[in-house]
């Protein structure tokens, strides 16, 4: 065997963890898709869902997650798992598409749960802490009779449909509330629309106006939302009573917007959002500033952070 050849796996063998993230980081990881915006139960990885498996944003660094390069649709995260829908990988052995999945490995491997075969959810959102799952369905299935949103509090053993009254136009994004899977809200063309009887009924927010995306914090108290109104708006509102929504300062986006936004469940100053156009931007300071960890696809290391972290 040659030295060079023995050198280079001795390298592989007795390489870190952490050295190896930073040399995966190196190689660069592209954002061809950005199918949804999670934190990590333990609040250390950003996990970014693409056309081709997940990327991971960590110590300051990106990397591509282990396992298939599944193409992720409608990816949320819970305490404690991680739901999708969307289409397996080549020689996955996973029917396609997915119909409801889960995992509680962080992404390593998938369960499916119903629906294999017949559907792909693109909408779809969970609850934090009771795994509440929502979703809206284009087509009827084995489980639901016609099209619209329904909710699963059993991993899809069984669907209910919400009546929707008062929801207006075509639903962008739902979210649901971490502690009460009852409360829901739904972004829409129309506005910000608001349930507390599990989508039988809704009542706005907002009005008249895009809404592109939304989330409750992780302690439930409030309800952030992105929109286009002549330019990208990022917005929160208290949900204690009386309370009027506020608007959060955003990066300069030009003519971009938000399409994902998630909240760090560990450091809840922390949050993150994404933009049809494959950028990401991370604040510790709950909005008031921004540092761009992904531009339009080509992701970005944080050097104060990567470097640090990457030192031996």
């Amino acid at each position: 065997m040659k030295r060079n050849t023995f050198r280079a796996m001795a390298l592989a063998v007795t390489m870190t963890p952490l050295a190896w993230l930073s040399a995966n980081a190196a190689a660069g990881v592209a954002l061809t898709h950005v199918h949804g915006l999670t934190y990590a139960g333990d609040g250390a990885t950003l996990l970014v869902p693409s056309h081709h498996g997940l990327a991971v944003y960590s110590s300051g660094q990106w990397s591509k997650a282990p396992g298939p390069e599944h193409d992720y649709m409608g990816f949320t995260g819970t305490r404690n798992a991680l739901y999708s829908s969307g289409h397996p990988a080549l020689g996955s052995g996973l029917k396609n598409p997915f119909g409801l999945i889960k995992s509680t490995d962080g992404g390593k491997s998938w369960k499916q749960l119903v629906l294999q075969g017949e559907s792909d959810f693109h909408t779809l959102a969970a609850s934090y802490g009771t795994n509440g799952v929502y979703v809206v369905t284009p087509h009827p299935n084995s489980q639901m009779g016609t099209q619209g949103v329904y909710f699963t509090t059993n991993d899809g053993e069984k669907w209910q449909r919400v009546d929707a009254a008062g929801l207006a136009g075509k639903i962008l994004g739902l979210a649901v509330h971490p502690s009460d899977s009852a409360t829901v809200a739904a972004a829409a063309d129309q506005g910000l629309f608001f349930s507390k009887d599990a989508g039988a009924s809704f009542k706005p927010v907002v009005s008249g106006k895009r809404v592109l995306a939304a989330t409750f914090t992780v302690n439930g108290n409030d309800l952030w939302w992105s929109g286009y109104d002549g330019g990208p708006t990022l917005s929160v509102l208290g949900l204690r009573s009386g309370e009027k929504p506020r608007a959060v300062n955003l990066p300069d986006l030009g003519e971009d917007a938000v399409s994902f936004i998630a909240q760090n469940p560990v450091r809840t100053s922390e949050m993150a959002i994404a933009t049809f156009k494959k950028s990401i931007f991370i604040s510790k300071n709950a909005g008031k500033s921004w540092a761009r960890i992904a531009d339009q696809g080509e992701t970005e290391a944080d050097p104060a952070v990567a470097d640090k972290k990457g030192r031996p």
